[in-house]
């Protein structure tokens, strides 16, 4: 059998309201490590910063295979052994990919896109996490690893993108980050402005967009069992 991390980052999660207990106790049920990493992530910073500390973590973690993890993304607990077969069964391949369910309100959900999350650190050593146009992709020898040419297991990942956070957190972070942008790439392109007013609308702008694409239904027990009650004891702000 071979050892599994999961690598993950956050900074004062309570204040930005991720479910931060609830995410590690996913991890530490499906994993034998989990490390972390962004634990002094400045308030003001430069794009290219996000796929340094997603690198840091990738790299203190000692596992054979690595999952990377934001920290809204879940497993199902019905899948732990399905995943542990299917990194077993693809142990030659670089990395493994999955559809991505992103959720805003408890009820429905849409496939957004399939992401290689799992690498195989062991047999490829030269994986880092500083592709695509975020800068936070999954390379191989400084080339983009493409979820289309890697195995496809069908095991969702639960993403519970700002479902939890009220419009006064969620207008400030989108603010920060897109001066982080700014700062990088020097325009704000779909993110508005580094004010929260302006990124807060084009972020209700997008969400608004993609909310309509949500038509696949979901039930209160169709949720991970690790994050029920933050959905249960969600509050009207």
């Amino acid at each position: 059998m071979y050892k599994l991390s999961i690598a993950t980052s956050y900074t004062d999660p309570e204040k930005r309201m991720d479910p931060w207990k609830e995410a590690l106790a996913c991890y530490e049920d499906l994993a034998d490590e989990v490390v972390r990493s962004g634990e002094n992530w400045p308030y003001e910073f430069t794009w290219d910063y996000i796929g340094k500390v997603f690198n840091e973590s990738y790299q203190k973690a000692t596992g054979d295979w690595v999952i990377r993890m934001d920290l809204d993304y879940f497993f199902h607990e019905k899948d732990k052994d399905k995943l542990r077969k299917s990194l077993l069964k693809y142990q030659d391949y670089p990395a493994v990919a999955f559809p991505q369910y992103q959720i805003f309100t408890p009820d429905r959900y849409q496939i957004k896109t399939r992401i290689c999350l799992a690498f195989n650190k062991k047999k490829f050593p030269g994986i880092r996490l500083n592709g695509g146009g975020d800068l936070t992709l999954a390379t191989l020898d400084g080339k983009l690893l493409d979820p289309r040419n890697t195995p496809n297991v069908n095991i969702p990942i639960y993403q519970y993108e700002s479902s939890f956070r009220t419009k006064e957190i969620i207008a400030k972070d989108r603010a920060r980050f897109a001066r982080a942008w700014f700062k990088y790439f020097n325009n704000y392109g779909d993110r508005g402005g580094g004010t929260p007013e302006e990124a807060y609308v084009a972020w209700f702008k997008m969400i608004s967009q993609r909310y309509e694409k949500h038509t696949f239904s979901l039930k209160e027990n169709d949720h991970p069992k690790y994050i029920k009650d933050r959905i249960l004891n969600v509050k009207d702000n």
